[in-house]
């Protein structure tokens, strides 16, 4: 996957990553070749659960953490906690008659957020919210309680670094 890849010589360019069904090998090869560029995995890395990864949600699961714990190896990737609401992934909120709540958000998401925040720890791994994409499956405001839910038994060092303070660093925004 390297090769023909263009980036940026300054050390902070970014390339965001979405590998589908599972971020590794290449986006972990990707990594190695280039560890002075921050590379930003959306969307916990995209596991599919539609079309031929529709009745293979356990090995598709097994597949994408396998890929996660592999590209975390890399210190110059960073991952987006969200994105699970898409119509492409491994739920079908979006077609249910009654939308999710914040607490069955949280059971489903939960071995994918904390799957993340254990490979890539709290300095690597930053909620995202990728609205509209997630608004087929909840509202704005149940999403983000729903990430307030997974994170209740963080510290608020850990919070802090979840909610805002890794997107601060990672963007140059503060």
């Amino acid at each position: 996957m390297a090769r023909g890849v263009c980036t940026s010589r300054t050390p902070r360019a970014h390339l965001r990553g979405l590998a589908l069904p599972s971020p590794a090998p290449d986006l972990a090869d990707l990594a190695r070749a280039f560890p002075q560029t921050t590379i930003i995995l959306n969307h916990v890395g995209g596991p599919v659960g539609i079309g031929p990864y529709k009745d293979k949600k356990a090995e598709t699961f097994a597949q994408w953490k396998t890929g996660i714990a592999e590209v975390a190896k890399s210190h110059n990737v960073v991952v987006k906690l969200g994105g699970l609401g898409m119509t492409f992934g491994m739920f079908d909120f979006y077609s249910r008659e009654k939308p999710p709540s914040s607490s069955e958000l949280e059971t489903a998401y939960r071995p994918y957020i904390e799957t993340c925040i254990g490979a890539f720890g709290v300095n690597r791994a930053m909620f995202e919210s990728n609205f509209p994409p997630d608004g087929a499956s909840s509202s704005y405001p149940i999403l983000w309680n729903a990430f307030k839910r997974l994170a209740a038994g963080s510290s608020a060092y850990e919070k802090a670094m979840l909610f805002s303070g890794t997107a601060k660093r990672v963007y140059r925004l503060a």
